[in-house]
Order: C-alpha cells, then sequence, then structure tokens
C-alpha cells in the first residue's frame, strides 16, 4: 500500500501537456483523427504511449520520403542529365559509391581516388557510416544494382536514425511528448532524410541533448563530440551552454561535457588523423576551399555582382559574421530577464551558421528541425518555417533543371531561384524573431507558459542565475531585497505572469 507521503506526491505531480488544448492549429488538424483530446482520456492506459506513435509516424512519414525518391532509383539517377531534378529526386548517396571509391573498396581517407576529390571528403564517423553501407551492398551485379541496393542500405540506416531522433525529442521534454510530433510530420525532414547522410550526426545531437536534459553531462559530452566527428555543426551548441552554464555557475558540468566530446572526437578522428592525415584534412581543407554555392545569401550578391568577392573574403566576411552572431547569442543569454532555455540558444546559433555560411544544401534543414521542436514548439510558426523549407527544396532542384537541360530551359531561371533562397532565409529569420521574443518575453514561450523552466536545461533545469548582466542583474539584485514570496514566471496564476 502507498504511504501518504508518495501518494500526495504523486497528486500534485504536474499533468502532461496537451497540445490540443493549447494549440490552435494542432486542434484543428486534430480533426483528422477524432479531435483534441478530451479531459476525461487516459493517458498511458494503452499500448499507443506518445513515444510508440510518434517513432511509426517518424518511420511513416520516411517512408513516404523513399515513395517520392522512386522516379530516380528507378532511372533518374542513372540516365539523363536532368531527369533526376526534375522529379526532384535527387541524393548523393548512389552516386557517390561509384565517386568516392566503394564500388572499387578502396578505404577512405587511406587510398586516393581517382579524379579531381583525390580523398573522401567527409568527416570521419560519417565516412565509417558510408563504408559500413557498403560492406552490407551486395557486390553482384551491374553498376547500377549496386548504386541501387547502395541507396536501400544508406536509407535502412538512415531510417533508424530518423527513428532515434523522433523518440530523443519526445523524450527530452517529459511534459510536452507530443511535440515530437513536429519533428515526425515534418515535410522537410522526409523530403531531404535521404539526399546526404546528415540524420547520423542530426541523431547523436538528440541523443546527446536527452542526456543533458537528464542531468547526464559526461554522456552528453561523449555523444556531442560523436556527432562533431560525424558532422561540424554539433560543437557549435557548446558555445551557448558555456554562456548558459555561466550564468548558472555550473561549471563542473559543463567542464564535463567539454571534457568528453574532445575525448570522443579525438578516439575517432586521432587514429586516422594519425596515419592518413592528407585523407583526414580534406573534409576541412574542401570547406575552406570551396567557393560561393546553393541556398546562401552570397550566391546572390554573387550573382548580381560584376566583380564577385573572392573565396577568401567569403571565408574572412562569413567568419566575421558568425562570430557577430556568437556574441549576440551571448549578450542574450547573460542579458535576458530570465535565463534562456538552452534549446532556444542552440537553434539560434545553428540557424546563425546556416544563414551566414557560403553554402546551403537542402538536407541541411535536418540540423534545425529537432531543435526547433525544443525551441518553439507552436505548429503555426513550425509550418510557416517548414513550408518555406519545401519551397526551396523545389527551388533548387528546378534551378539545377533549368542549367543541366540546355537550350529546353525546364525548370526555375536565376531570378526565380534567387527568391527560393529568400524564402529559406525569411523563414528561418522568422522562426528565429519568434524564440528570441520568447527570450525577452517568457510568459509567451509555450513551454514555459504550461509552468516548466527548462526541461531540456538538464543542471540548469530552476536553477539560480550567479552572473547576470544588464537590466535583469538590477532586477535580480532588488529581488534579493525583498522578503516576499518569489514570482514564478509562466506558471498558471504566478503573480506577475498574464497568460
Amino acid at each position: 500500500m502507498a504511504s501518504a507521503e508518495s501518494t500526495q506526491t504523486s497528486v500534485h505531480e504536474p499533468d502532461p501537456v496537451r497540445p490540443t488544448q493549447e494549440d490552435g492549429v494542432a486542434a484543428a488538424g486534430s480533426e483528422l483523427i477524432g479531435g483534441p483530446l478530451g479531459r476525461r482520456a487516459l493517458l498511458g492506459a494503452s499500448w499507443w504511449t506518445p513515444v510508440r506513435v510518434i517513432a511509426l509516424v517518424a518511420i511513416g512519414m520516411f517512408a513516404l520520403g523513399l515513395v517520392q525518391k522512386a522516379p530516380c532509383y528507378n532511372g533518374a539517377w542513372f540516365f539523363g542529365a536532368s531527369s533526376q531534378y526534375t522529379h526532384a529526386c535527387y541524393s548523393d548517396i548512389p552516386h557517390l559509391y561509384q565517386g568516392r571509391g566503394f564500388a572499387d573498396g578502396l578505404v577512405p581517407y587511406f587510398d586516393k581516388l581517382p579524379g579531381d576529390m583525390q580523398y573522401l571528403e567527409y568527416p570521419v564517423l560519417t565516412g565509417v557510416f558510408m563504408e559500413v553501407a557498403s560492406w552490407l551492398t551486395p557486390g553482384s551485379g551491374t553498376i547500377q544494382d549496386q548504386e541501387q541496393w547502395y541507396w536501400m542500405v544508406n536509407a535502412g540506416m538512415l531510417m533508424a536514425c530518423a527513428a532515434v531522433i523522433a523518440v530523443c525529442v519526445t523524450r527530452t521534454h517529459a511534459r510536452r511528448p507530443w511535440d515530437g510530433l513536429l519533428v515526425a510530420l515534418a515535410p522537410a525532414f522526409a523530403l531531404t532524410a535521404t539526399i546526404n547522410w546528415d540524420l547520423l550526426a542530426v541523431a547523436l545531437t538528440a541523443v546527446a541533448m536527452l542526456m543533458w536534459s537528464r542531468g547526464r553531462s559526461l554522456a552528453f559530452g561523449v555523444l556531442l563530440g560523436l556527432a562533431t566527428a560525424a558532422k561540424l555543426y554539433p560543437f557549435l551548441i557548446l558555445g551557448p551552454l558555456l554562456v548558459l552554464c555561466w550564468r548558472a555557475g555550473k561549471w563542473r558540468e559543463f567542464g564535463t561535457a567539454l571534457g568528453g566530446a574532445i575525448v570522443a572526437w579525438i578516439v575517432v578522428n586521432g587514429p586516422v588523423m594519425l596515419f592518413a592525415f592528407e585523407g583526414w584534412s580534406k573534409f576541412y581543407t574542401f570547406s575552406q576551399e570551396r567557393g560561393v554555392d546553393f541556398g546562401s545569401f552570397w550566391l546572390i550578391l554573387a550573382q548580381n555582382s560584376d566583380h564577385p568577392l573572392s573565396t577568401d573574403t567569403v571565408n574572412t566576411l562569413a567568419t566575421l559574421l558568425m562570430l557577430v552572431c556568437c556574441a549576440v547569442v551571448a549578450v542574450l543569454a547573460l542579458t535576458a530577464p530570465r535565463r534562456p532555455r538552452f534549446a532556444q540558444l542552440a537553434f539560434l546559433i545553428v540557424a546563425a551558421f546556416i544563414l551566414t555560411n557560403k553554402v546551403y544544401s537542402p538536407q541541411y534543414v535536418l540540423w534545425l528541425v529537432p531543435l526547433a521542436a525544443l525551441a518553439r514548439p507552436k505548429w503555426r510558426d513550425f509550418l510557416i518555417w517548414q513550408a518555406c523549407e519545401v519551397a526551396y527544396f523545389l527551388g533548387i532542384w528546378l534551378y539545377l533543371a533549368y542549367t543541366t537541360s540546355g537550350d529546353a530551359h525546364k525548370g526555375l531561371p536565376t531570378d526565380g531561384y534567387h527568391w527560393a533562397i529568400g524564402l529559406h532565409l525569411l523563414g528561418t529569420l522568422y522562426l528565429c524573431v519568434m524564440i528570441v521574443r520568447d527570450i525577452f518575453l517568457p510568459e509567451r514561450d509555450p513551454v514555459r507558459r504550461s509552468g516548466d523552466d527548462d526541461p531540456s536545461g538538464g543542471v540548469l533545469d530552476g536553477a539560480e542565475d550567479v552572473f547576470v548582466l544588464g537590466p535583469a542583474a538590477r532586477r535580480r539584485r532588488e529581488a534579493a531585497q525583498f522578503d516576499g514570496p518569489p514570482v514564478e514566471w509562466g506558471k498558471q496564476g504566478a503573480t506577475g505572469a498574464s497568460l
């Protein structure tokens, strides 16, 4: 029999947040499956828990993305220069099976490749992923058969990554499991999941975020280090974490996470760096030497200028812009009236990298989808952003169809493609603006409005501030002299929070 103390604790345990009761778009969309959840519904009383439902939805959407690639699988990857673009089903995966030596059994980073790209231009852990998929690909049949098998094997492995991402986002905010549907149903996620191998790094980052939310700073660091060994962008998340831990005085936890990330990255990269440095460094030299490319505002400037900037100049300017963005995020973290949530700053810093970078491949949206679901779980804003990304997804393939169809000019001309880039930039900026507004007005934050502080913040969740700048510091000193009850922002009925 339960004790009186345990019974009292369970009575006061907060209920899960039901999006259909606080989000108009979610409520309207739920009409497709019977309407909003009733107040007498027994949550968790059946096999269909939120985690299982969302994982199955994510797998189903991923499968639809595979179906969307069917015209290419059946021939467009192999016959005709522009048909894979007109069908919007391009993927790097089958093309690189032979182009990067996997069909010939070459060892990534150690064996030179024929052609202009002498070594594999991907980080080490992604190279391992590609190599394992090649081991699972039958070596019999024509090269087309092998490339089709290679894509299918990679698709199966990437599907597992997609399921992991959806489950981790669902579990990160314990009281908001249904926010994972934002990831599972994101159209841009399904459309871009098998263009490249980015889902590996995204999955590792999602697991790392879940570990941090559970207070496991070492596991977070190790997983983030592995994610950085698969793609460069995850290391950016350490910057926001640094300033948040600075504000909360959680230096030990940050040091543990940083140490774990460094060690994990070295364990993966060290052997290849030691024995095949030229091959290992190809990813970094290629990124530095690569010119202005698709999807960036730098491309718009270059294509509308008689004297486009050199690659070195763009590298310098892009780096300076990114440093400015980092400084702005740091100031925001230290001066906000309430310490921002970890997921909010993580989204902002990765979005800043995407917006200032000299290239934006359509699959880069995968980096932001899980962070967006945690940072701004609002269906209206999420779908506005996704609509812009889908428009860009179609725009880049139609532009490539136009440039590869010769005199036929099938597709989208340069000016139209610039509008598609603009939509992508505006959509991402829109979501950034909404997140910044939530930081300055915590009562507008969907997560904090339902009574939480920072459910993805781990040790930061509910922690006291020890270092604050600007007006927030003055209010903190004034509050320290006040003997009354503390104000709890974002909670229903809390003093000073008009909801």
